[in-house]
């Protein structure tokens, strides 16, 4: 037992100097943070999802910023929004065809350490959710300044013929073409090729692939 005790001894009175001054460097650091003032701030970030499943796509107003009210020591909170910035990620693995809406806290919001949330503003968000779909359309060629020059369009091709669109199902079937920017003949007395692009009328449908088609346009006198 005597022998233990030694032993025990030795362990704690080794490097003796060391510890004391380790444990004093906590005590002091331990004194200046419980001593520093906490203050509380409002910050603007990103709201981020993931997780969305293939066959959905969201089909509601994009809400694309949270208003976050912070509180923490003058220490943590120093450089929140700039060095540190804070995250609100949004896990959609469980969404479904409808509306559904997600909390805002704790569990999507990340911190630094020594900060925490208050609230958030918004504190929920709603999103609506729609099966993908995919279509078919034709091209729709538009002309501007046809016969100006005392020319028309005798005949005209256009590449592709027919584009692909994707987007929410409501969205994408509302959809019956893809105009082309106008093409301007004002000038044309013979044959012309022109290079434009294609605009879906829709912020929430796209175009897969190009989205420019080739125009060959033929003019004759009126």
């Amino acid at each position: 037992m005597k022998r233990r005790l030694k032993q025990f001894g030795a362990v704690i009175f080794e490097n003796i100097g060391w510890k004391v001054l380790a444990l004093a460097i906590a005590v002091v650091l331990w004194v200046f943070v419980a001593s520093e003032p906490e203050l509380s701030s409002f910050t603007t970030v990103r709201l981020e999802y993931k997780n969305l499943p293939d066959d959905l796509e969201i089909n509601s107003d994009p809400i694309s910023n949270v208003v976050l009210e912070l509180r923490g020591p003058s220490g943590a909170m120093r450089g929140v929004g700039e060095s540190i910035r804070p995250t609100v990620v949004l896990d959609m693995s469980s969404a479904r065809v409808g509306d559904r809406t997600y909390t805002i806290g704790d569990g999507n919001v990340k911190l630094a350490r020594g900060v925490r949330l208050v609230r958030a503003i918004p504190s929920e968000v709603r999103f609506r959710f729609e099966n993908r779909r995919t279509k078919t359309i034709p091209v729709e060629v538009r002309f501007n300044g046809e016969g100006q020059n005392g020319y028309v369009v005798a005949q005209y091709q256009v590449e592709p013929r027919d584009v692909q669109i994707v987007g929410p199902r409501s969205r994408v079937l509302r959809i019956a073409a893809a105009p082309t920017d106008l093409v301007d003949v004002s000038n044309v007395v013979g044959s012309s090729e022109f290079h434009v692009n294609l605009l879906v009328d829709d912020p929430y449908v796209r175009l897969q692939g190009s989205a420019e088609a080739v125009v060959r346009v033929t003019m004759k006198k009126k």
